[in-house]
């Protein structure tokens, strides 16, 4: 019986791991998600900008790296490049008023490494919402979601769940968060090829501006609206609205679910680090690059303010992260310790990405690097 047993528990195994067409099977051959998942899906392209913009190279690596220090998770003080070398840090880059103060890359990566953005891309989103209210594709962000995604009408609470609510993560969805269970709501959109299809079978068990609780499929609910208002890929319309006008420097793209499929809204902007920096000029400038406006002023403006709002989180505005009052800072955050890091003040942009947080909280050690500014 036993052997029986373990017989039908290797078969069961076997049957995971050798069928990667099955989300499961998926979660168990690649394992957990990593910053190279972009060699593993399909994706959409966004080619480098025929007018790329660049940073003023006024690197000063070795004075910047051993005089700035940094206190980590133990109590400990050491120069940044020490602290760094020995994180799983892979790229760290310090801008202020456009000049590139310190680039340093680590295990291998260069300035031309691609790195999964995770979900620094539910901030890209934001902006295409902001987009599409300017241009009147969306009306408003207070539009119900069943005015564009009518499969969900009668459903739930989902005609009085609006877009306001899917960007302050307080829509009241039912889904699983989870990164490390190949059964949860994340691995089924993460490893999982029908991403149209499953938006359109959610449902709700609170009711919105019940309180923030972060799930991002309400991200990916957002794509699936800018779709059908603007009848184009979500890709395509970042590629024209932001990519190609901020004058990304590198090829990239957005991965998708299947073949001509839909993007992972949520996550999976692979990218390099200066032109990840270059999103956070964009919004360092009110919406504004060099004289245009690419997002309207009024939305890029609040959107990286405390909210003062019954059911939403003060810290988290239209799928950014907020700091203080007293700093005014905000930051795109992604899993494992993705940051695109903003303090208007001192004009100070700060890139991290690694392949993992480690033991160190990477806000409190970018704010450091911040205050010696």
């Amino acid at each position: 019986m036993i052997q029986r047993r373990y017989l039908s528990f290797s078969l069961v195994v076997a049957c995971l791991l050798c069928l990667p067409s099955c989300k499961v099977g998926r979660f168990f051959w690649y394992n957990f998600s990593n910053i190279t998942d972009y060699k593993i899906f399909p994706k959409r392209d966004l080619p480098a900008s025929t007018q790329p913009f660049r940073f003023i190279d006024a690197q000063q690596n070795d004075v910047f790296g051993r005089t700035v220090k940094v206190k980590d998770h133990s109590g400990e003080t050491r120069a940044l490049d020490e602290f760094l070398a020995q994180s799983p840090t892979v790229a760290f880059l310090v801008i202020r008023n456009d000049s590139l103060l310190y680039e340093n890359y680590f295990d291998g990566y260069s300035e031309s490494s691609t790195v999964a953005s995770f979900s620094m891309a539910k901030s890209y989103v934001s902006a295409l919402i902001g987009i599409a209210i300017g241009e009147g594709k969306i009306s408003s962000e207070h539009d119900t979601v069943t005015r564009y995604l009518t499969e969900l009408k009668g459903r739930d609470n989902w005609d009085r769940v609006t877009l306001h609510h899917l960007l302050q993560m307080s829509s009241g969805v039912k889904f699983s968060e989870g990164y490390y269970s190949p059964f949860s709501g994340a691995a089924t959109y993460y490893y999982g090829r029908r991403l149209r299809e499953s938006v359109r079978h959610l449902h709700t068990d609170k009711e919105p501006m019940s309180g923030f609780d972060y799930k991002s499929v309400n991200t990916q609910l957002l794509a699936d609206i800018l779709e059908r208002a603007t009848g184009r890929t979500v890709t395509d319309y970042l590629n024209e609205k932001i990519w190609q006008p901020i004058g990304m420097e590198y090829d990239a793209s957005w991965s998708i679910d299947k073949k001509n499929g839909m993007e992972k809204a949520f996550c999976c902007i692979n990218a390099k680090a200066r032109d990840f920096a270059k999103f956070g000029r964009l919004y360092l400038n009110g919406g504004n690059w060099n004289g245009k406006q690419l997002v309207p002023e009024a939305w890029a403006t609040s959107s990286v303010v405390p909210v003062d709002e019954k059911g939403a989180a003060t810290y988290y505005n239209r799928q950014w992260w907020i700091g203080g009052k007293a700093d005014g800072d905000y930051a795109a955050i992604g899993h494992l310790g993705q940051y695109i890091y903003v303090l208007p003040k001192k004009k100070l942009i700060v890139v991290r990405l690694g392949t993992s947080r480690g033991k160190d909280e990477y806000l409190s050690i970018i704010r450091q690097v911040a205050g010696q500014f």
